[in-house]
């Protein structure tokens, strides 16, 4: 069962898994887009992380076409709120919770029980890049990533004992739609013209609405792939999938740099990235 499948990462996963023979369950939030994963020949149902009946009715929908059983979970579906960390209101950082966090720990809710009844499974959470490093005008996604982080570390403690395995994958820049969707939520939650970055945002924008890669390193969604078949497939998964030179290099900085040396870096990145 994978989320997010309207295009980018989850509809590239759900694709090349079922050519490998694994039996997928494509969801997306959007009827118009459940209709054309359909006609793309992929079973898929609708699924809408803000909303509980929508999880639970999705989950019931799969349960009763596998008899009950559940081999792995991708929580891939997610979205970007930017915007500075002042100029978030409580419903705006709700709202990026609620997708990102909230849903997704839900779903997993309903499905490791699942997954206990068998006696095996794979939990593979997309985190991000910005879920080990905090970037600038990200707040909203780095705090509900590293929440993911904290979460799915701890599920994993906890289901040690198991033979359930939980995984993260941990994406720098990937080819998809994400900067499009977190332009088209900046333009209707951020007050930019009045906030004390208005000039900052100028940047920001400029990187949001950039025609192809926006920063250096960009990989195809066939790089996360890739790690999501290792994790699915082999005997020993492991804890961390790292996708692109940005994650390998902060994830190397952030165990070696000082904070202040490691937020010097992330500073300079960032003024780079938004010019």
């Amino acid at each position: 069962m994978i989320t997010g499948c309207s295009s980018g990462i989850g509809l590239c996963v759900a694709e090349a898994l079922q050519r490998r023979g694994h039996q997928v369950f494509a969801t997306a939030r959007q009827p118009v887009d459940v209709e054309r994963l359909k006609r793309a020949g992929l079973t898929a149902l609708q699924l809408n992380l803000d909303d509980s009946d929508s999880i639970q009715h999705a989950v019931t929908e799969v349960l009763q076409e596998t008899g009950g059983k559940l081999d792995a979970l991708f929580n891939n579906a997610a979205y970007g709120q930017p915007g500075a960390v002042e100029d978030l209101s409580r419903e705006v950082l709700r709202a990026q919770f609620e997708t990102n966090l909230f849903g997704t720990h839900e779903l997993t809710g309903l499905i490791i029980p699942v997954m206990r009844r068998q006696g095996h499974g794979r939990i593979i959470q997309n985190s991000s890049v910005l879920g080990l490093a905090a970037l600038p005008f990200r707040g909203a996604y780095n705090a509900s990533k590293f929440a993911l982080e904290g979460l799915s570390d701890t599920l994993r403690l906890e289901l040690r004992n198991t033979n359930i395995h939980v995984s993260l994958i941990e994406p720098g820049p990937i080819t998809s739609r994400f900067r499009a969707n977190s332009y088209e939520k900046f333009q209707h939650t951020i007050d930019a013209d009045n906030s004390p970055f208005r000039d900052a945002y100028h940047g920001m924008i400029s990187r949001l609405t950039k025609p192809g890669p926006a920063a250096p390193f960009t990989l195809p969604p066939e790089a996360v792939l890739n790690k999501v078949i290792h994790a699915l497939e082999s005997p020993r998964p492991q804890v961390r999938y790292y996708v692109t030179v940005p994650t390998y290099l902060f994830a190397t900085l952030r165990r070696i740099l000082p904070f202040r040396a490691l937020d010097w870096v992330l500073a300079r990145a960032s003024g780079e990235e938004n010019r």
